[in-house]
C-alpha cells in the first residue's frame, strides 16, 4: 500500500465549511457507535454497521443521511478499532490503563471508501458528491501525481483538516519495491540525546532539537494567546487567529521531525545491508520528568518506524534487540562497567579499553543482532535466550503480543530477506580491531 497526500486548494469558504460539517457528522456517527457499545453488552462489529443505517433513517438525525454510506461505515470501523484494541489490551493483561474507548470531541478527518467522490481525468481535481455537496477542489501534490494510478487502485480517500488547510490522502493498492545495491556493510546504532544516533563504526548524526530551537517563538505566541483568552465568554476572532499561529509552530516542528527521520532512515538503509537498533520503550522513558521533553523531541519511535519501512521495501535485514546493558557492558571483553548518564566515556578496568559511551553501545547492539541472526540461521529460532530473534512471517511471529518477563518482545527481526544474507560479513571485533581501540594505563 502507498499513501499519496495532496492539498485541497482553490475552494471557497463555504466549501470548507461543508467539509467541516462532514467531519463533525463522521464524529457523531463514531461517538454514537461507542455509546451503543457501552449500553449493549456483547455488541459486535456487524451491530455497529447496522446502527449506521438506523441513524441514517432516523428522523431525529437527518444530517447523518447526507453523509456517504461508506463514510458512515468507516466511522463505525474506527469505533470498532478502539473497542477491539481495548479488548486486546485486556486479554494481554498489560500494565496500566487498557485504553477504554472515549468519545471524540475534536475530530479532524473523515474517510471515504470507493464512493462519495469523483476524480477528474487528469487526476488534478476531486469533487465530493455526497449529500453535503462540498464541491470541487484542486489537488496540489509536491511529490507524486495520481495520474500514474487507476481509480481501481485507490482503496481509500481520507480528508484531513490541519491548521494550515485541508488535505486529501489517497490509499493506493500498489506494491512498492526498490532496488538495493549490496554494500557488504552491517552496522548497529545507539539512539541518544547528545547525538541522535551513533553507529558501530563511530559515525554520529547530530540531534537537531527542533522543539528547543522553536521554544522562544512558541513561548511568545502562547503568551499572546493567553492574554486574549476571555474566561466565561465567547472567544474573539483574534483569539482564534492566534490559536492557529500557535498550532502552525507545532505543525512545523512535527514536519521537521518527520523529514529528518525519513532522510536519516533512508540514508542508513542505502549504506548498509543489515541494520541493528535498540527496541526502546519510549512510553516508559518519557516518564522521566527531567528528560521527557528531550526524548519526545528526538522522535526515536518515528525514526525506527521509517527504518523498518525502508528496510522492507529495499529488502534488507533490520533487527531490533533488547537494550539491556548495551551501554554498561564492554564491547571487547564483556565486563560490565556501571555508568551514570553523565559518564560519557567507557573505560574498562579489565581490558583497559577507552571508547565513547555511545560508540561502545553501538558495537554491543551490532553483536547482539549478529548473535540473534546467527541463532535463526542455525535453526534455533525462538527462545534461545532472553530476547531471542525470529523473522517476520515465521510461525513464532504470533508471540509478538506476549512479552517476556522483562517486558520486551522475543521476536525482533523485521522483514529479513534471508536469501541475501550470504553477502553479509559479521563485522565483530577482530584482533586487529582490538589493537586500534585506545587503551589507558591504570
Amino acid at each position: 500500500m502507498l499513501v499519496v497526500e495532496a492539498k485541497l486548494k482553490n475552494g471557497t469558504s463555504e466549501q470548507y465549511q461543508r467539509l467541516d460539517e462532514v467531519i463533525r457528522t463522521s464524529q457523531f456517527v463514531r461517538n454514537s457507535c461507542v455509546r451503543y457499545w457501552m449500553d449493549n453488552k456483547g455488541t459486535t462489529r456487524n451491530d455497529l454497521q447496522k446502527l449506521c443505517s438506523r441513524l441514517a433513517k432516523n428522523q431525529d438525525t437527518p444530517w447523518v443521511t447526507k453523509l456517504n454510506s461508506q463514510a458512515r461505515q468507516s466511522s463505525a470501523d474506527r469505533a470498532w478499532q478502539s473497542i477491539n484494541r481495548f479488548y486486546q489490551n485486556c486479554r494481554a493483561k498489560i500494565s496500566g490503563q487498557k485504553g477504554f474507548p472515549k468519545f471524540k470531541k475534536h475530530s479532524r478527518s473523515v474517510e471515504y471508501k470507493l464512493t462519495g467522490y469523483k476524480l477528474s481525468d487528469d487526476r488534478r481535481k476531486i469533487k465530493f458528491t455526497d449529500g453535503f455537496k462540498a464541491g470541487e477542489f484542486d489537488l496540489w501534490c509536491s511529490q507524486r501525481t495520481l495520474v500514474y494510478y487507476s481509480e481501481q487502485q485507490i482503496r481509500r480517500v481520507r480528508v484531513v483538516k490541519r491548521c494550515d488547510g485541508y488535505y486529501c490522502q489517497f490509499l493506493i493498492d500498489v506494491e512498492r519495491l526498490e532496488h538495493h545495491e549490496p554494500t557488504g556493510q552491517v552496522t548497529g546504532i545507539d539512539l541518544g540525546l547528545k547525538e541522535f544516533y551513533t553507529d558501530a563504526q563511530g559515525n554520529t548524526v547530530d540531534n537537531p532539537r527542533y522543539l528547543r530551537k522553536s521554544e522562544k517563538r512558541l513561548k511568545k505566541a502562547q503568551r499572546r494567546l493567553s492574554k486574549r483568552f476571555q474566561k466565561g465568554s465567547r472567544q474573539s476572532n483574534n483569539y482564534h487567529k492566534q490559536r492557529v499561529k500557535v498550532a502552525k509552530i507545532h505543525l512545523k516542528v512535527s514536519r521537521q521531525r518527520k523529514d529528518k527521520a525519513i532522510k536519516d532512515a533512508l540514508a542508513l538503509v542505502h549504506s548498509n545491508d543489515m541494520v541493528v537498533y535498540e527496541a526502546l520503550k519510549v512510553r516508559n522513558l518519557v516518564k522521566n520528568r527531567k528528560l521527557s521533553k528531550s526524548i519526545s523531541d528526538a522522535s526515536w519511535y518515528q525514526f525506527t518506524e521509517w527504518l523498518n519501512y525502508f528496510a522492507k521495501i529495499y529488502r534488507i535485514v533490520c533487527v531490533a534487540v533488547p537494550p539491556h546493558f548495551t551501554s554498561q557492558d564492554c564491547s571487547v571483553c564483556g565486563t560490565r562497567v556501571q555508568k551514570s548518564l553523565s559518564t560519557r566515556t567507557h573505560q574498562c578496568p579489565n581490558c583497559k579499553t577507552v571508547l565513547d559511551r555511545d560508540h561502545n553501545a553501538a558495537i554491543n547492539v551490532l553483536k547482539k543482532g549478529l548473535q540473534y541472526l546467527g541463532n535463526y540461521l542455525n535453526g534455533s529460532v525462538g527462545h534461545t535466550q532472553t530476547g531471542a530473534s525470529a523473522v517476520l512471517g515465521s510461525p513464532q511471529v504470533e508471540q509478538l503480543a506476549y512479552p517476556n518477563a522483562l517486558g520486551e518482545s522475543d521476536l525482533w527481526v523485521f522483514n529479513g530477506n534471508i536469501e541475501n544474507l550470504s553477502c553479509l560479513v559479521e563485522q565483530g571485533i577482530s584482533n586487529s580491531d582490538v589493537e586500534r581501540i585506545p587503551h589507558y594505563i591504570a
